[in-house]
């Protein structure tokens, strides 16, 4: 494989850990001088944080698609309005990678986007297939699709054995987000 193949990550499974390691990786392909695009779906932009200020001040261009998840927004979720959302930060980003000069993608619940139908599988496919020389993209989620598994040059599963979640203990500031 050449130096400038750009390879695919996934990071997946029901385990804690996989935004955390693709943030890790964001960072040190920043510290290397590489041009860092992180998109997060399903997240808002007004929402706290811990990554995603870090990031910005380490010079990674972060886009958020600002609908939450219908997971956590119930029968009040507007679903037309999560679609036009997650599709069109993904054009977005696409575009943007397009013109260039990144070296890194990161797609931050790429897994639920896609296992949601928001996302087609087959596009994602193409767009990875079409991708500029040498753009690592690293993308992660539950339960990620074997299509996608068996096209990627890294595949890592977080396995949780244990969650202090399964104890009632809710989302911790700066642990969990």
């Amino acid at each position: 494989m050449g130096e400038n193949k750009g390879l695919v990550h996934i990071y997946t499974g029901e385990g804690k850990g996989k935004t955390t390691a693709a943030v890790g990786l964001a960072l040190r392909a920043c510290g290397q001088g590489m041009k860092v695009l992180f998109v997060q779906f399903f997240k808002e932009d007004s929402a706290s944080s811990g990554e995603k200020d870090l990031l910005k001040q380490a010079g990674v261009d972060v886009v958020r698609s600002n609908r939450r998840h219908p997971l956590f927004t119930g029968a009040k979720t507007d679903l037309e309005a999560v679609r036009a959302s997650v599709v069109g930060t993904f054009e977005a980003a696409k575009e943007k990678l397009m013109q260039g000069g990144y070296g890194m993608a990161v797609f931050d619940e790429m897994m639920s986007a896609v296992n949601g139908g928001w996302i087609k599988i087959d596009g994602l496919l193409e767009f990875l297939a079409g991708r500029p020389e040498g753009l690592e993209v690293v993308m992660t989620g539950r339960n990620a699709p074997v299509e996608l598994m068996q096209s990627a040059d890294y595949v890592t599963e977080m396995l949780k054995i244990k969650h202090p979640y399964d104890n009632g203990v809710q989302a911790r500031k700066g642990i969990e987000f």
